[in-house]
């Protein structure tokens, strides 16, 4: 019997589509970039791009497609790095537990630990138990940032 339920992307896709969620930077070509749901204080700034329509993998998108998306992803990673000033960006495209197609951006700094440095984030990190991303509140002006370095707008 196959599980018909919409997975977590594609419940956060709906309510990208009826403008429900606080964390939306922007719509690009390739999907929405969002400010990620959880963010480690060490690393502020972690955000997704997720294709719509959602797809399960980027091998499941038509070249063209994949390129837009791509070509996206990294405008998001230049956009992070503007707005928070990392020193580099992490780029996953992981879809191991939410099966689902969505890249992360996440910003690294050269204040970070140097043991948590060297390991990927979600290593590094428990993403699980670090604060929920509050796009009307605390990370408005991070929200703000990184939509005006993605899009030129505030």
């Amino acid at each position: 019997m196959n599980d018909t339920t919409p997975g977590p992307i594609a419940r956060r896709l709906e309510r990208l589509r009826r403008c429900e969620d606080p964390q939306l930077i922007a719509r690009l070509p390739g999907g929405w970039a969002v400010l990620g749901n959880r963010q480690p204080e060490a690393i502020e700034g972690c955000c997704m791009l997720l294709p719509d329509p959602g797809a399960a993998s980027v091998n499941d998108l038509d070249e063209a497609a994949r390129s837009v998306f791509m070509t996206d992803f990294v405008r998001l990673g230049d956009a992070v790095l503007a707005a928070t000033g990392a020193e580099r960006i992490n780029y996953l495209v992981l879809c191991n537990q939410v099966p689902e197609l969505h890249g992360h951006a996440i910003p690294r700094f050269a204040d970070e630990q140097p043991e948590k440095r060297r390991l990927g984030p979600f290593e590094a990190y428990d993403f699980a138990t670090v604060r929920q991303a509050d796009g009307g509140g605390r990370d408005a002006g991070l929200l703000a940032r990184l939509r005006e370095a993605l899009t030129g707008e505030a």
